[in-house]
This record gives C-alpha cells, sequence and structure tokens, in this order.
C-alpha cells in the first residue's frame, strides 16, 4: 500500500500540475489542432491532390501519435529538472522504491499526454478526416502503446542527462527528426537507404504505423 500509494502520489502530482497551468494547458490542447489544420491542411491543398490517399488525414494521425509520444517522452526527462527541486529531491530519499517513483511518473506523464489529444480528436471529429466514435475505443489501447514507448525511451535518456541545460538541448534534438524519419508529415517508403536506416532506428516510426493501420 505504501508503494501504491507513492505511485498515486506521483501520477495525481503530474496531473494536478497541468490543470493549474491553464497557459499549458490551453497550447497542450490547441498546438496538434493547429498544426494539424494549417501545415496538414496547406500542404494538402497545395501537394496532396495528386496522391492516392487523404493528406488530411495522413498528417492527422502522425500529430496525433507525436502528441502521445512527446508528451510521455517530456514527462519522464523532467526527472532531470525535477532532480534540482525540493519535491524530488525529497521523494529520492524517501522508503519508497525507485521502480515506484518512475512508474508514478510515468502514468502522470502518460496520462496528460492523452488529455492533450482531446482537442486534436475533437477536430477529426468535426472535419473531414474520417475520425468516428468506434475509431477512438481502438484509440485507448493505440494510445497505452505510443505513451509507453514515450516513456521507454525517456527512461532510456534520463541516464545520460545529467542537468537542466542538457535536458534544453537534448529534448529538441530527440523530437525534432524525428517529425521527418518517423512520416509523421511525409512518406518514407521511396526514402534512400541511409534515410530508411535512421528512419527504422526511430522509435516513433513504428508507433506513427500502429497508429495509421
Amino acid at each position: 500500500m505504501q508503494e501504491l500509494n507513492a505511485i498515486l502520489t506521483i501520477a495525481y502530482r503530474d496531473i494536478l500540475g497541468f490543470f493549474r497551468d491553464r497557459s499549458r494547458m490551453f497550447f497542450s490542447l490547441i498546438f496538434s489542432v493547429i498544426f494539424v489544420g494549417i501545415i496538414g491542411g496547406m500542404l494538402g491543398q497545395n501537394l496532396g491532390r495528386g496522391l492516392p490517399f487523404n493528406y488530411t488525414q495522413f498528417v492527422f494521425f502522425g500529430v496525433l501519435t507525436m502528441t502521445l509520444f512527446q508528451g510521455a517522452l517530456g514527462g519522464i526527462i523532467s526527472l532531470v529538472r525535477d532532480r534540482e527541486n525540493n519535491f524530488s529531491q525529497e521523494i529520492m530519499i524517501a522508503p519508497i522504491s525507485r521502480y515506484s517513483i518512475i512508474l508514478g511518473k510515468v502514468i502522470g506523464s502518460s496520462t496528460v499526454s492523452v488529455i492533450s489529444t482531446l482537442g486534436i480528436i475533437v477536430y477529426g471529429l468535426v472535419t473531414n478526416v474520417g475520425l468516428t466514435f468506434t475509431d477512438i475505443l481502438t484509440f485507448i489501447p493505440v494510445a497505452i502503446v505510443a505513451t509507453a514507448v514515450g516513456s521507454s525511451m525517456g527512461l532510456l535518456l534520463i541516464g545520460v542527462v545529467k542537468n537542466q541545460q542538457t535536458f534544453q538541448m537534448l529534448f529538441p534534438l530527440v523530437i525534432f527528426p524525428q517529425t521527418f524519419v518517423a512520416g509523421i508529415l511525409t512518406p518514407v517508403n521511396k526514402s534512400s537507404w541511409w534515410l530508411s536506416v535512421i528512419s527504422h532506428i526511430a522509435p516513433l516510426t513504428y508507433v506513427v504505423d500502429f497508429m495509421r493501420n
């Protein structure tokens, strides 16, 4: 019960922090919608007319997956930032398992990631993306996989990241290239061999394919 209480407390702290930060919550909900509406709409209207598939739908599921993956990854890496604050310093010396700390962060950051997709899901229901309520039920297990992969990559990185400065440089370096090589905005099946290798290394590639399928 002590470990369970620790897990739920840490997860609740992340979720509560998200709802208390109104500006963060607003931008999290609206950013993906703007990204799909403007980028997907503009590229779809100018470049996607000759494509044999719905380009807006293509970008929609890519950005939806990226939101889940990035949110979970960022939540785990934030342990580096929290480590320099009082709360994490206290829980690191508390009589609870380190696994409980990590699991609490995984649950909290994953839940925040899913909440952050509500705006884009509503967008998908009211536009020509073709999202249905049945798709939303299918989305639940896929969201668990996407956040689990993002959290796993975050766990891998926090063994390398030692301070906030490194964190601020590393996070865009990990996320930004995957936006292109994972097939979020453009198909990658016609890429040259070396780009294909990078695409197959990127964890986000597999999650995006899973979501689209």
